[in-house]
């Protein structure tokens, strides 16, 4: 196998090939132009975008061209493969300022100088598009039947699928077809939900050009609970720190289960993966120690190792008592209301740890809600100057999660 895929194999990437021989083949034979694509749906990617992005830096290393495609066209739609119901339609100058914020947030994983690698969006050839001669030249390759077998328009069908999504295939296969004339991309890789589209633009490409092109794909990954991997307390984990703290994302890694650890490690670093073995091999603080190292990595990688080296000195400090907690989750409070007293209740909810008084209350009635050590189990008590200690109070959630209140 060639040995860009054998890395990808290896750490665990592969999940669908649709010729992997021949595709090998062709990666022998010198570098292949391949994409990947985006569509900025929102103002931050989150980390469950982020095995393609991975994928795409490895065959990128390994001396491939890969085009990034950010989809400012196809935005506009929505692709409706692995959602229940339509996503709500953006503006077009939404979706021309989520182009520009995800593109920059991944400058440190894949070089974009216009040699190695390429960023394009297809609105650049989607938006101006007629549609009679779109519908000509394009939709007449398209067998509505051969679609319809498609998981993600089955899945669709049961709920409701809108005749705008029901063309976010001919349009991602058209995006194909363009990256093929124009940076020769012989090679379009992504999710695993992305199958059925990436087929039919193989089989496009196939119909107007005469040429064979592939489709790589990658599992849609879960933690070892079975829960969808990127989904924390607070939501999706977001790439952006302003929508998800630094801190935050690197106890997030910090905290992921046991069983996840080397699985995790293989597809969200760099390092080598004898390396990885090494470090999980043991178990206990071996594995704690693992799993630091995976936080720190992916933190640094996204945020920066600055980032990651404050957020690692807080996660010490919110354990171990001592240390920089600067970039543990905070606010100010003025120590005069809280000398008058606040229902325990509503501080929490005013924190990232609760998003109201009735998650708080759940909180402390579970006896997962302490403050400086102490163990909140009355959800009538009310918090006072009684609690400060250092200037601050340190309210924790469960075993894990931290946030620090700074009198001012």
């Amino acid at each position: 196998m060639n040995p860009a895929l054998q890395i990808l194999q290896e750490r665990g990437f592969i999940q669908q090939c649709t010729d992997l021989q021949t595709l090998s083949s062709l990666m022998d034979q010198g570098p292949v132009a391949f994409y990947v694509g985006v569509d900025p749906t929102g103002p931050s990617l989150h980390v469950g975008h982020m095995v393609p992005i991975f994928a795409l830096s490895h065959l990128q290393r390994a001396g491939h061209k890969p085009v990034l495609l950010v989809g400012g066209g196809t935005a506009r739609i929505g692709d409706p493969s692995g959602k229940t119901e339509m996503r709500k339609m953006l503006s077009y100058e939404e979706i021309e300022a989520n182009v520009k914020s995800v593109a920059g947030q991944l400058t440190n994983f894949v070089t974009l100088d216009g040699e190695n690698g390429w960023l394009v969006n297809n609105a650049d050839w989607l938006a101006d598009l007629n549609y009679i001669d779109f519908l000509r030249e394009i939709g007449s390759q398209f067998s509505v039947n051969r679609m319809l077998t498609f998981e993600s328009y089955k899945k669709r069908l049961e709920t409701g699928l809108s005749f705008v999504e029901f063309n976010y295939q001919l349009l991602q296969s058209y995006d194909y077809l363009e990256l093929y004339r124009r940076k020769g991309c012989r090679l379009q890789i992504g999710g695993d939900d992305q199958w059925g589209n990436i087929v039919a633009g193989i089989d496009l490409i196939r119909r107007m050009e005469g040429a064979e092109t592939y489709g790589l794909t990658f599992p849609l990954v879960t933690r070892a609970d079975g829960q969808k991997m990127g989904k924390s307390e607070k939501g999706a984990v977001f790439l952006d720190s302003g929508l998800f703290s630094v801190y935050d994302f690197f106890q997030y890694w910090r905290n992921v289960a046991d069983a996840d650890v080397e699985k995790f490690l293989k597809l969200f670093t760099f390092m080598e993966l004898e390396e990885i073995r090494e470090l999980c091999a043991g178990e206990g603080a071996a594995l704690n120690a693992a799993k630091e190292r995976l936080a720190w990595e992916y933190t640094s990688l996204v945020h920066g190792k600055e980032e990651a080296d404050k957020a690692l000195a807080a996660a010490k400090a919110a354990f171990g008592g001592s240390g920089d907690k600067s970039s543990i989750p905070s606010l100010e409070l003025s120590a005069s209301e809280l000398e008058k007293g606040i229902g325990v209740l509503e501080l929490f909810a005013r924190t990232d740890l609760c998003s109201s008084n009735g998650e708080a209350r759940r909180l402390v009635q579970q006896g997962g809600a302490r403050i400086n050590d102490r163990k909140i189990d009355d959800i009538d008590t009310v918090v006072d100057g009684s609690y400060v200690q250092d200037g601050e109070l340190m309210l924790k959630a469960g075993k894990k999660r931290f946030f620090r209140i700074v009198l001012k």
